[in-house]
């Protein structure tokens, strides 16, 4: 999502495939200052892509992480504009049970409902 909690780009996964996978090309092609993530996605090589693109990272590290690196604690509250996004897109029963059968026709209702959610 953008600075204000507005949809911006999805990518559907398989349910085994973890999000850290993928966050390379969510983050391709989108200028930004910062990019917020949550623990599961700190990484070295993803650090270093965003770095690479422009962008700080702010990802908190695990707990498990031998050295833990610095991240801007301020701008990471903005993350629950993420959480709130997601919270807004379940609440349309057909996204949040996941009624379609094929990836394409889902992919196709979280397009109609992040287009409800910018033009309210």
């Amino acid at each position: 999502c953008d600075g204000l909690g507005n949809p911006v780009k999805f990518l559907l996964t398989p349910g085994q495939t973890h999000d850290v996978t993928q966050a390379e090309s969510m983050i391709e092609g989108i200028a930004a200052e910062h990019v917020l993530m949550d623990k599961g996605y700190d990484s070295d090589p993803l650090v270093a892509a965003i770095e690479k693109s422009g962008a700080k990272a702010v990802i908190p590290a695990r707990s498990n992480r031998k050295t833990p690196r610095e991240y801007d604690r301020e701008v990471s509250r903005e993350r629950n504009k993420i959480e709130r996004l997601f919270g807004r897109l379940k609440q349309c029963r057909r996204i949040a049970t996941r009624y379609e059968k094929t990836a394409r026709n889902f992919l196709a209702f979280l397009h109609l409902a992040s287009a409800m959610i910018w033009l309210v």
